[in-house]
C-alpha cells in the first residue's frame, strides 16, 4: 500500500514541478557499457539548476504548501544538496528560507545558499542531530520543516526522475542509485517498479557511512559511527521513524557497499570518459556498477549522477 501511495505522489509531484524544472538528459555510456556487455545510461542530475537531484524534491514539498504557510519562511536541515534546493526553491518562489548545516558542511555549498537568498546556520556534527534541532526550531518559530528525505511530497518529487527515464527508455533491467537518508532510492524505486518489468534497484552507499544499508540488515533503524567519506551527500545517520526505512527495506533489491578509494577511483574515470564534474555521491553509484558489473552481463542499466557539488579540496583527494 505505501508504494501505491509513493507512485501517486510522483505522479502528482511531476505535475507540480514541470513547469519549474526541464527533464535531465540521458546520456549513453560505451566506456562503462563496454564492461557489461550490454547497455549503461546516466542519468545527468549533475545538470539540474542547483547541480542535484534535490530540487525536484524541495519544489515539490514547498509547492504543496499553503502559500501563507510558506510565506512565513521554510526551514531545512543539510549537508549541502538539500539545503541548495530548498534555497532555489525559496527564491523561485518568493518564500524566506533558513537552512541549518553541520559544523563541517562544505563551505562551498553553503556559501552559494547564502548567494540564493538563504540564512545559513551551522548547528551539530553529524546530519542527524542538525535535523532534530532544525524540526524543533521551526516548530518554535511556526514555520515549515522540509526534510531532506522523510517526507512523502520530498520523496515523490526525487521519483520524477523515474517518470523522465519511462519516457526516455522503453525497458531498464537495473537501476543504479546512491543512498543516504532513502529519499532518491524510494521514491525512483517505487516508480520504477511500477513501469519497468523485473527492474532492479541497487541501492549504492559508502562504506565509511552506511546507516541504510545497515538499518535494513538489521530489520531496524540503527545508529551507526559515519567516518569521513567523499560521499558527504550521503553521509550521516537517519531519522528515527524515517518512512524511508521501510521503503527502502521493501524496494531496494541490493545494497552495494564501496570503498574511498573505489568512489575516487570512478570520479576520476567518469571526470576522464564523460568531461563533466560530479560529486562523491555520484560517484557511489558509478563505483558500485564498476563493482558488480559483472553481475549485469547483457543487461540495460540506469546510473543516477545525483550531483555536480565538489569543493576543491574533496576534488583535490580524488585527484
Amino acid at each position: 500500500m505505501m508504494t501505491v501511495d509513493v507512485v501517486r505522489e510522483v505522479v502528482a509531484a511531476e505535475k507540480r514541478i514541470r513547469s519549474h524544472l526541464s527533464p535531465t538528459e540521458l546520456e549513453y555510456s560505451p566506456r562503462l557499457s563496454n564492461l557489461n556487455g550490454g547497455r549503461v545510461y546516466l542519468k545527468l542530475e549533475n545538470l539540474q539548476p542547483t547541480g542535484s537531484f534535490k530540487v525536484r524534491g524541495a519544489l515539490n514539498a514547498m509547492l504543496t504548501m499553503d502559500p501563507a504557510r510558506r510565506d512565513r519562511g521554510v526551514v531545512a536541515s543539510s549537508s549541502g544538496n538539500h539545503g541548495l534546493a530548498i534555497a532555489y526553491g525559496a527564491k523561485t518562489l518568493g518564500a524566506p528560507c533558513t537552512v541549518f548545516v553541520p559544523e563541517g558542511a562544505s563551505a562551498m555549498k553553503t556559501d552559494a545558499m547564502a548567494e540564493l537568498g538563504a540564512e545559513v546556520r551551522r548547528n551539530g556534527h553529524d546530519v542527524a542531530d542538525t535535523e532534530t534541532f532544525a524540526r524543533e526550531w521551526a516548530r518554535e518559530h511556526d514555520q515549515e520543516y522540509v526534510s531532506p528525505y522523510n517526507d512523502p511530497h520530498v520523496i515523490g518529487g526525487q521519483g520524477t526522475i523515474a517518470t523522465e527515464l519511462g519516457q526516455q527508455l522503453l525497458q531498464v533491467d537495473a537501476i543504479y542509485v546512491a543512498v543516504g537518508g532513502g529519499g532518491l532510492a524510494s521514491g525512483v524505486a517505487a516508480y520504477a517498479k511500477s513501469v519497468f518489468e523485473g527492474v532492479q534497484i541497487v541501492g549504492a552507499t559508502p562504506s565509511n557511512s552506511a546507516a541504510m544499508a545497515d538499518s535494513v540488515e538489521a530489520g531496524r533503524i540503527v545508529e551507526v559511527a559515519s567516518m569521513p567519506t567523499l560521499s558527504d551527500g550521503t553521509a550521516g545517520g537517519i531519522e528515527p521513524g524515517s518512512i524511508t526505512f521501510d521503503l527502502c527495506r521493501e524496494l531496494v533489491d541490493r545494497f552495494v557497499r564501496v570503498s574511498e578509494a573505489e568512489i575516487a577511483t570512478a570520479t576520476r574515470l567518469f571526470l576522464e570518459w564523460h568531461q563533466m564534474m560530479i560529486e562523491g555521491a555520484a560517484g557511489v553509484a558509478i563505483a558500485a556498477f564498476l563493482q558488480t558489473s559483472g553481475d549485469m552481463q547483457g543487461k540495460d542499466v540506469v546510473i543516477i549522477v545525483c550531483g555536480e557539488n565538489v569543493d576543491q579540496a574533496t576534488l583535490d583527494a580524488v585527484l
